[in-house]
């Protein structure tokens, strides 16, 4: 490394030094986007100036996926090859867009490859969260961030919401909405009037339950940490929206920044934090920006910063970029993540209301949770629950994507029934019947025109066996191999799987192998109760949410249609 490269890089990286261990992936990020990939030498660079032994550099280097440690280009294309834009075409985009540059995308999409110029790397990639526009892909060069949705190429993705209420959705559509637009952050300041008891009562007597997935009882979850005692406490929103089919996070945070911005000040305000974080993935780049600009805006109208509207109440939020890695969106592998570390979960309890982020009582919530809170306060408990059902309260955002007249992100009360929502999509595209509805994600499990009639809330979903998940609807019209949608749920699960754990790090790449056979046509005698075996001991033996929920779909299509697992 010369003088003057490494002037340079100390320069990218200076901001980062005070935050010492914790500064390592935004330091990491700085020196990737100066030169591309990190060097052996930068590696040892950055290891020295954070005083962070090189073998951690390394580790983090080789967890996540978007940091490359050999020559990589600047020009980055990523294909999504996951199952919404799979049904469209995205395998034979990612196959073409290699021919064209004189690449190849290598059996089942390959690994990346990058041109002997250095001027192109082609990969393909796990869900961008552009489900609604597959085929979509996403582009960075030199820094600078866009998408890919069909043949067009744009700095920001389109926002397709609609639904039968609009109160999560309400500013959404039609760009960013502005501090302006917005208003002064009238539901914290009747929070700030209230004591931060009542307002942890408050979101407890509207029954909100976390919207990520795990539906545990956000006041409750707020109850916990405000009853900690500590030095410091933590808000954290949990951006890290990867699960294949879900993309209502990236709308929100796009479109309404300010809401998620409110939604966790009055939760700052509520449990005694002075500090938040908003952890959000690499591939959502394109909303950094926005969000650096509307923290500026509140930070600027006072509602942000020391001492906020003569309150007492000081509070300061930090953005963290992620770095390509599906298992972060556990809420401890998301700790050990902004602490500078592999995104490993770690075992609980100790639970993040007591020992969350760098050993401190955290409160960890998604945007669509954090985007409710607001919502809460201004309405009140009493009439917030006057929305959706006695046991399910509230708007629920739904992420419809697939084989449908109309994807997008709809917003409807908890109680409308699956055929409902379809058909406010218009129905199956192309006057097709309906095969099956993935829903909750690649961790759910699948459900059929049978099914149509159930109502969307968590205790009739549950009753028939059902998630629901991060909200996700992804349809598949009757022309489609479903051997070949579990392939691809096998392969996601395989390649994201962090490894910490035996059950899952053995049991997603022994699924993916079964699969893979299943979809091919060549599978064994047994590869049906080799799957279950498989599935039932993920489920049971795995340390996180992933490996427990990585076999759902995939026995639940054994029940469903036993004979595409038979041998041909």
């Amino acid at each position: 490394m010369t003088i003057a490269e490494k002037t340079s890089l100390q320069t990218s990286i200076q901001p980062f030094i005070p935050l010492g261990r914790s500064g390592l992936l935004p330091a990491l990020h700085a020196a990737q986007k100066l030169y591309g990939w990190i060097s052996e030498p930068v590696a040892a660079e950055i290891a020295q100036t954070l005083r962070i032994p090189l073998a951690d550099v390394h580790g983090v280097i080789e967890f996540y996926s978007l940091f490359y440690n050999e020559p990589t280009s600047k020009h980055v294309i990523r294909v999504c090859t996951d199952v919404a834009c799979e049904l469209k075409g995205g395998d034979e985009n990612l196959r073409k867009l290699c021919e064209k540059h004189g690449l190849k995308s290598g059996p089942g999409g390959g690994f990346y490859q990058t041109t002997e110029d250095l001027s192109l790397t082609i990969e393909p990639s796990p869900c961008l969260g552009l489900c609604e526009h597959a085929p979509a892909g996403w582009e960075v060069d030199e820094g600078q961030s866009s998408v890919a949705e069909g043949r067009m190429r744009m700095e920001r993705p389109s926002s397709l919401v609609y639904g039968s209420i609009r109160l999560l959705i309400a500013n959404c559509g039609s760009g960013t909405t502005n501090l302006t637009k917005y208003g002064k952050y009238s539901a914290l300041t009747k929070s700030l009037g209230m004591k931060p008891d009542d307002v942890v009562n408050e979101i407890k007597a509207s029954g909100l339950v976390g919207r990520g997935g795990a539906a545990f009882p956000t006041g409750v979850k707020w109850e916990g940490a405000a009853r900690s005692e500590s030095d410091q406490k933590y808000i954290i929103c949990n951006a890290d929206e990867s699960e294949p089919g879900t993309f209502k996070d990236r709308v929100l945070l796009i479109d309404d920044p300010h809401k998620t911005l409110e939604g966790m000040l009055i939760a700052g305000y509520a449990v005694g934090a002075n500090k938040g974080y908003i952890y959000i993935r690499a591939e959502y780049l394109y909303i950094v920006p926005v969000l650096e600009n509307a923290i500026k805006e509140t930070q600027e109208a006072g509602l942000l910063g020391e001492n906020i509207l003569g309150s007492g109440f000081s509070f300061e939020i930090e953005i963290r970029v992620g770095a390509g890695a599906y298992i972060c969106g556990e809420e401890t592998a998301l700790f050990e993540s902004i602490e500078g570390k592999r995104g490993f979960p770690r075992i609980k309890p100790p639970f993040p209301t007591t020992h969350g982020v760098f050993g401190k009582p955290t409160v960890i919530n998604n945007v669509e949770t954090l985007c409710s809170v607001p919502l809460i306060i201004s309405k009140g408990a009493e009439e917030y629950r006057k929305i959706g059902t006695e046991k399910s309260p509230g708007p629920k955002l739904f992420c419809v994507s697939g084989d449908v007249t109309q994807p997008g992100l709809y917003e409807v009360p908890f109680g409308v029934t699956l055929r409902e929502v379809l058909d406010m999509a218009g129905g199956v595209a192309d006057g097709k019947e309906l095969k099956s509805v993935l829903f909750g994600g690649a961790a759910g499990a699948f459900a059929t025109s049978e099914h149509l009639d159930v109502k969307m809330t968590f205790e009739d979903l549950r009753e028939v066996g059902l998630p629901l998940g991060s909200g996700v609807v992804m349809v598949f019209d009757e022309t489609r191999d479903m051997r070949k949608v579990l392939k691809s749920l096998g392969h996601f699960f395989a390649h994201e799987s962090c490894g910490k754990c035996y059950p899952c790090q053995m049991g997603t790449q022994r699924q993916k192998e079964i699969l893979e056979r299943v979809a091919e046509g060549t599978a064994l005698p047994d590869d049906i109760i080799r799957l279950q075996d498989v599935g039932w001991t993920m489920t049971d033996a795995s340390l996180c949410g992933l490996g427990q929920t990585a076999a759902g779909a995939v026995l639940s299509a054994i029940k469903l249609w036993p004979e595409i697992f038979e041998t041909n």
